[in-house]
């Protein structure tokens, strides 16, 4: 499409507290006019500057160009199908969908038919993540040993059709290729149940990427202490990204002998300078929207692509399993994944 032929006309489907956030950015954002919301439920509050239909189909006849989909994880796959069929582009909530079987159907669907589609992998857009993946492609951290996250909060009631794992893992999954460039080989998961309800609600991983990288994800929504850190540890030092925050900071391998006997018998590594960046903080949400703006256009741009949500479905899919058989999970490649992924791999 060419960018100046006309402005896009996009809606939105879902109204809950993500939907409402889509519905914010949306209004306001440049080249795209906002034209409708479907949610069965309406609009309580009444605040919102478009009209809100009931069905995906009466917002398919206001002629959209791409359609946000913010519904329950569960009906990611029947609304997406709906709008490839109607040749619809769309962006669609992360994770792609409740199983592999369905991620993968709806891959088929838009790419059979040439269409612009993402996944709302957000972490992506972090400023601390976008800036700490440049300086691993840089090879400021050297060879990646190790990456670390934690993501802990209290249980958000929204959430029902789905556990942790592929809720709230699946950003963690996804940030950890994105930024080394690696994918996952292999995985090994426990989780929990706690809070009466049917699916996890605590998970804790081991995993391994394709360069040999360690990888540790703890996530749950169990906890009354909202955390959401990355760090990834290196030849030369580590990098801790705050995500709540968008900081990212760097601890420096020691480069000055001790002269504490009792710290000179270890041969590890000293503790040396910190450094935290100054980085751009723009909300994530908005980059996110006019990344995928663009690919609707046409403009070369750096979206999700469904194929790189399908995988992340994948390796959540095989930590689901590795907690309910007790064994590590081989984590097969997808074709064209590794290409699809990383445009530029880390070099490590």
């Amino acid at each position: 499409m060419n960018a100046a032929s006309r402005t896009l006309r996009a809606g939105l489907i879902g109204l809950g507290a993500m939907g409402r956030n889509h519905a914010r950015i949306l209004s306001n954002l440049d080249g795209v006019r906002f034209v409708g919301v479907v949610d069965p439920a309406g609009d309580p509050t009444g605040a919102l500057p478009v009209p809100v239909v009931s069905t995906v189909a009466e917002l398919i006849e206001m002629k959209i160009d791409y359609a946000v989909v913010a519904c329950p994880t569960a009906l990611h796959e029947p609304v997406g199908m709906e709008l490839a069929a109607s040749g619809i582009g769309a962006l669609i909530e992360k994770p792609l969908a409740q199983s592999v079987e369905a991620a993968t159907r709806l891959v088929e669907a838009f790419e059979s038919r040439g269409l612009v589609a993402g996944v709302g992998h957000i972490e992506r857009y972090n400023p601390a993540l976008q800036n700490l993946r440049l300086r691993l492609e840089a090879g400021e951290l050297g060879e990646v040993f190790q990456v670390v996250t934690r993501r802990q909060g209290p249980f958000p009631h929204r959430i029902a059709d789905v556990g942790v794992v592929m809720d709230l893992a699946t950003h963690d999954i996804d940030l950890t290729s994105w930024v080394t460039g690696q994918e996952y080989t292999s995985v090994s998961a426990r989780t929990v149940s706690r809070s009466g309800r049917l699916h996890e609600d605590m998970v804790a991983a081991v995993g391994q990427l394709g360069n040999g990288t360690m990888v540790n994800h703890l996530v749950n929504w169990l906890s009354p202490l909202k955390e959401r850190s990355t760090v990834i540890t290196g030849d030369r030092g580590c990098f801790v990204a705050d995500t709540l925050t968008a900081d990212l900071t760097f601890y420096a391998n020691g480069a000055i002998d001790t002269e504490w006997e009792a710290l000179r018998a270890f041969r590890g590594v000293a503790e040396g300078d910190m450094v935290r960046y100054a980085i751009p903080k723009r909300e994530p949400l908005l980059v996110e929207h006019e990344r995928f703006r663009d690919a609707v256009e046409g403009k070369e741009t750096d979206i999700v692509t469904l194929r790189q949500g399908l995988r992340t479905v994948q390796v959540a899919a095989a930590l689901l399993e590795s907690a309910t058989t007790g064994a590590t999970v081989s984590v097969a490649p997808l074709v064209s994944d590794a290409i699809d992924r990383a445009p530029g791999a880390v070099s490590v």
